[in-house]
């Protein structure tokens, strides 16, 4: 099958740099898209929980490499020893849901524990980049993991933005379809809106039409039609938690595809690194989801209304046809918890 398949249309998502003044990260404002590409730059370590927490930066490996650059950006232009342990914990606590933050935190400050503080901009400024490096060739191995489980001429669904926008650069479910796009396989990427705040509709047909990749858009409401239509031949969707019994925390509506997609007898495939299985979360009832604001919902209130706005629901194990890592493709009951 032939193919247009080009990423060089997808900048990366978010770089650490330094130069006379200090130390900053250039992030694309996410928020923007698709109608402008606006690159942020900023030497403000609270800006960039302000874009974490306003979904600027977003996707579970992204927030994660920006939570550590937080920490960076803080300790390269003037930052104290004394603020540093408390603003790390604001960071970390930024976003509740996707473990991929917190692990990334936590990896920074054991790095420079007691460490001298002049040694520490430098120490953190080379992890950042070297997590950036490290997230982009986790995401290809995950995708060529992935690949090698679709057949040719595939038609894809995916859910909400695991795609490059989704990380420092490639993607973990998008990942697996631009190297199966590489191998020609790809016939169409099917994308879900992902309301209420649009993360398909905006970002993912976005990098899928840069990438030359044939996509259509469709309405969360309509997937379980497509699939009966016999439109679909996998479903994959990225992660945000995965608890050590192998439910999931992603963007809402996942699990509803996942149910959808198991009466179908359609296989329903979870990319993610393996930063993101975390073995102190036993299942998936311990995993606390994130309450966002009903203006995303109700944009004008109605006197009497109220809006339950989960940003995340969590899929049971036993949806999970397999799960996909950068150390190979693992049924949910032995995935790879260190």
């Amino acid at each position: 099958m032939e193919t247009t398949f080009d990423m060089g249309g997808i900048p990366r998502t978010l770089e650490l740099k330094r130069d006379e003044r200090g130390v900053l990260l250039e992030y694309i404002d996410q928020r923007k898209l698709p109608d402008e590409l606006v690159f942020v730059e900023t030497r403000d370590w609270m800006q960039v929980v302000d874009a974490i927490k306003t979904l600027a930066v977003r996707g579970a490996p992204a927030i994660g490499v920006a939570g550590a650059a937080a920490l960076a950006v803080y300790a390269g232009n003037g930052g104290t020893r004394e603020g540093f342990d408390g603003m790390a914990e604001r960071v970390a606590e930024a976003r509740p849901t996707a473990v991929n933050l917190r692990w990334a935190v936590d990896r920074a400050r054991r790095h420079v524990e007691g460490a001298e503080w002049a040694d520490v901009p430098e120490m953190l400024y080379a992890l950042v980049i070297e997590m950036e490096e490290e997230d982009e060739r986790t995401n290809r191995t995950m995708g060529a993991w992935g690949a090698e489980l679709l057949g040719s001429g595939a038609r894809v669904l995916t859910h909400c933005n695991a795609g490059s926008l989704a990380t420092c650069y490639y993607g973990t479910a998008l990942g697996v379809v631009y190297r199966a796009a590489e191998l020609g396989k790809v016939a169409r990427v099917f994308a879900d809106e992902t309301r209420p705040v649009g993360q398909g509709a905006r970002l993912t047909v976005w990098e899928l039409s840069r990438a030359g990749i044939p996509t259509t858009l469709i309405c969360d409401n309509m997937a379980a039609a497509l699939m009966a239509k016999g439109e679909v031949d996998a479903v994959i969707v990225g992660a945000d938690r995965i608890a050590r019994n192998g439910d999931f925390a992603n963007k809402i509506g996942t699990y509803g595809l996942a149910v959808n997609a198991r009466e179908h007898g359609i296989p329903f495939y979870v990319a993610a690194p393996v930063s993101t299985i975390d073995a102190s979360t036993a299942s998936g009832d311990e995993i606390v989801i994130e309450q966002r604001d009903a203006s995303e919902v109700l944009p004008r209130p109605i006197e009497g209304v109220d809006v339950w706005n989960p940003a995340f629901d969590v899929t049971p194990a036993r949806f999970v046809t397999k799960f996909i890592t950068e150390k190979g493709v693992h049924d949910p009951d032995d995935l790879p918890v260190g």
